[in-house]
């Protein structure tokens, strides 16, 4: 059985390999030892500390399989993105020029670099294990992440968001980094992507544009992948979606990749939750497939994917192996909230 906790340093020669081999680079996972090391102790701290507001706090979760005890994902939440710098972004301007002596009326779309989302809690960092096959563990440990922001909500902003990956080709290379970004840096983009610690770093308002990019007079390849999630994004793209977030005005500043948004009280981990008193598991019968999230003593959290049936009164009638994963025993309460769940009118935007 999988299930997700949170990070421990006893984890940290597994992090450091996923660090070392994930693809896209994990900006919350630093390839030096030393750094990752302090990055876990941090989450330690963060999860066990009683607080208030959001503040410097880093969640770090990870997937553990119980029978092998082997880590095959990890994710992580940022309480406050740019904290100690502020985190940028290109916001997506839609500028009028009008002359009434030509009778022109234009709209024009302008990137701007922004620093909007700082202060905002950010969902990070998502790797799973290439040799899980289907979207069940994805699923778990990205949406784990707003099962527990759900059940803690003083440690969290009441809007977060997400950075997905943008487009670029078999080679790594990313149209808009092409069209944009190495105009600047005139380096590669992996190696920026590297240095840029989350896009947080004060070097990116050093030496990105700060007058707004008319879309325009980009070139086509670079204007169509404006908040265009990467074919290898698209699952998490959908996960996202599911759990209430939308598309929102901003984009990546360096691959323009898609920033999504959710209010959390409109999450489907708020508006979907089930509060259920745990049962022993008794004769087979089919059901829905839930998220089951368990908030213990010092920090400690747990979730897994689970079968349950009926409503509330039922109970969640659990196997030995989800108890044991989640650390409870019978009577104690569980947080569940359906796996799947048809768009409904609450999480509808704007625009997706």
């Amino acid at each position: 059985m999988l299930f997700v906790r949170p990070g421990r340093l006893a984890d940290l020669d597994a992090l450091e390999h996923m660090a070392r081999t994930a693809q896209p680079v994990l900006h919350s996972l630093p390839h030096d030892r030393r750094a990752l090391e302090a990055r876990v102790a941090l989450s330690e701290d963060s999860f066990r500390a009683d607080v208030d507001f959001p503040g410097e706090e880093f969640y770090l979760f990870v997937l553990e399989d119980a029978e092998s005890g082997k880590l095959m994902g990890t994710a992580s939440i940022v309480a406050a993105a740019g904290y100690s710098d502020p985190f940028y972004a290109f916001r997506n301007d839609a500028l009028i020029h009008a002359s009434r002596e030509l009778h022109v009326n234009r709209k024009i779309h302008a990137l701007t670099m922004s620093h909007e989302l700082t202060g905002k809690s950010r969902l990070a960092g998502f790797y799973i294990d290439p040799s899980l096959r289907g979207d069940a563990a994805a699923q778990l440990m990205s949406r784990a992440r707003m099962m527990y922001i759900a059940a803690n909500r003083k440690r969290f902003t009441p809007e977060v968001f997400s950075l997905l990956l943008g487009v670029t080709d078999d080679s790594g290379v990313s149209p808009f980094w092409e069209a944009v970004g190495r105009k600047f840096f005139g380096r590669n983009f992996a190696d920026i992507e590297i240095e840029s610690g989350g896009r947080s770093r004060t070097f990116i308002a050093e030496v990105m544009p700060t007058y707004p990019i008319y879309v325009p007079l980009l070139p086509e390849a670079a204007q169509r992948v404006l908040g265009e999630p990467d074919s290898k994004a698209l699952l998490a793209y959908e996960i996202h979606l599911e759990e209430g977030f939308e598309t929102d005005r901003f984009i990546d500043i360096f691959d323009a990749g898609p920033v999504l948004t959710a209010q959390v009280d409109r999450s489907a981990c708020v508006t979907r939750n089930e509060t259920r008193l745990v049962r022993e598991a008794g004769t087979a019968a089919d059901g829905s497939t839930y998220l089951i999230a368990h908030n213990g003593a010092d920090g400690e959290f747990r979730c897994v994917l689970g079968t349950l049936v009926g409503g509330k009164t039922t109970g969640a009638s659990l196997s030995h192996a989800a108890r044991a994963a989640l650390g409870v025993t019978e009577g104690d309460t569980v947080r569940c909230v359906p796996l799947h769940q048809p768009h409904q009118e609450e999480f509808s935007g704007d625009a997706q």
